[in-house]
Order: C-alpha cells, then structure tokens, then sequence
C-alpha cells in the first residue's frame, strides 16, 4: 500500500487538512500520515472548516516529525518552506511535493478574517489533494 506523509511547522492546520482529504477521497487506497517540525495540537479552525465540508479531523493528533522515518513512506509532501527546509533530506526514489501555503494560524486579524483564510487555505489542500492522489493511483 502506498505511504504518504504531510509535513508542516505545527502540524496544526495545513497538514491535518491534507490528512483529512486525503483520507476522504483515497478511502482505504493509501496510508495517511501527518507531522510537524514543531507540533502544537490540532487547530480549532481548522476543526471548524473541515467540519463545514463534513471532513471530522477531530480524532487526527498533531505528531513530531521525528516520530517518523521518511524513508518509510513512499511520498512525502510538506505544506510550508519551514517545513521543507526542516525536513530530512528525502532518500532517493521516494516521490516529493512542495505545496508552499500560507499559515492562517498566523493572522492576527478579526475571527471572520481569520475564518475566511482558513477557508481559502482548505480550498487550495483539497485542490492539491486530488492532484496527487490522482498523480499517485496513475503511477501505482
């Protein structure tokens, strides 16, 4: 079975959206991981607008990095340039992807501001979601 790992700093928002799709739309296809450099638990917001999509992330748990092996995966994808730049180097033959998107746990603007970034931020995984997933099936 195929092992995917998504990589970002806090393993809070961006990479626990990924997870979520990517455990939406590939079922039982794929083996789903996610990480972070510096983990700091699962976002409330980002809880929010997965729910809005009828995604529940509520039992995903934001893990170090360094809880895995990356060259026990197949593919790996970090989701910001720490992460990138943090990220073992990524052994030969192992598939990678760099989705440089913003952190909306960043903002420090008005809740329906910050709600709305993480709305674009969720659009923008669950369009890339479906480009690697298609991607990987094509070439397993």
């Amino acid at each position: 079975m195929t092992k995917i790992l998504f990589v970002c700093t806090g393993n809070s928002v961006r990479s626990q959206m990924a997870e979520g799709f990517a455990r939406y739309y590939a079922r039982d296809q794929f083996e789903i991981s996610s990480a972070g450099t510096h983990p700091v638990g699962v976002n409330p917001y980002a809880l929010q607008v997965m729910n809005e999509v009828d995604i529940d992330i509520s039992d995903q748990t934001s893990d170090p990095l360094s809880d895995f092996s990356v060259q026990d995966f197949d593919c790996v994808v970090t989701l910001c340039d720490s992460a990138r730049d943090s990220c073992p180097v990524i052994p030969t033959g192992i598939e990678s992807h760099h989705w440089p998107l913003p952190d909306p746990a960043s903002l420090t603007v008005k809740s329906s501001e910050i709600i709305q970034a993480f709305r674009l931020v969720r659009h923008q995984v669950e369009q890339n979601i479906k480009a690697l997933l298609v991607t990987l099936t094509e070439t397993s």
